[in-house]
């Protein structure tokens, strides 16, 4: 589990120029860059580091920022944070992890407008509360409101991080149903320690179960 900072596997892209400018000047311009890095600070978007071709890293730019290394600045619509990634970051401590089961596999992710968009998978996000004697003051530890963020590589050239419930999947052997399902969000936890029983008070290695009067 990481705070605040988490490596990435290296991301050859483009970022556009502008946002190396705090979006005075350069617009419509780009440069060649590696993503390497992420940072995760509570209510804001996730926020990426990066080397450029001079040797300048650039820290802390959002998922807007950035395009495919095959397009094209001119072929790649700019489309605004808040459409690419939906939920700010739950927490300062989070997980990268680079899913074997969804390496290479492509999905879709039902954007604001309500249109698809296609894109393959890259690495996903988790957050969770780290410590129980520091305040929890928001939502990753809460089962309905939990979200993880799936960073994908889309058809139109940008990156978007999306939550399990605006995605669908393609994994051609096995997702061979075409519907939109109509599932309900998770809301218990899961405890199975607060029902009514007891281990005997004894050193047996295969000790008894016994119901509570």
């Amino acid at each position: 589990m990481s705070f605040l900072n988490s490596s990435l596997p290296p991301i050859y892209c483009k970022v556009r120029k502008e946002y190396l400018y705090d979006l005075r000047k350069h617009h419509g311009e780009s440069e060649d860059c590696v993503i390497f890095g992420l940072t995760s600070i509570q209510g804001r978007g996730l926020l990426f580091n990066i080397m450029l071709e001079n040797g300048a890293c650039f820290w802390r730019l959002p998922i807007c920022a950035f395009f495919s290394k095959s397009m094209e600045r001119k072929e790649v619509p700019d489309l605004s944070n808040d459409f690419l990634q939906l939920w700010n970051c739950f927490d300062y401590h989070h997980s990268v992890n680079h899913f074997s089961f969804l390496i290479g596999q492509r999905a879709k992710y039902i954007g604001k407008d309500k249109k698809f968009y296609h894109g393959e998978y890259l690495f996903t996000v988790d957050w969770c509360h780290p410590d129980p004697n520091l305040l929890d003051t928001d939502h990753s530890e809460i089962p309905q409101e939990h979200k993880c963020a799936h960073i994908l590589e889309l058809d139109n050239g940008n990156f978007a991080a999306q939550p399990n419930n605006r995605l669908l999947w393609n994994i051609n052997s096995f997702t061979t149903r075409n519907e939109i399902p109509d599932y309900k969000v998770q809301t218990n936890e899961w405890n199975v320690e607060n029902k009514d029983w007891r281990t005997e008070d004894t050193d047996k290695f295969f000790y008894e179960i016994e119901e509570k009067n």
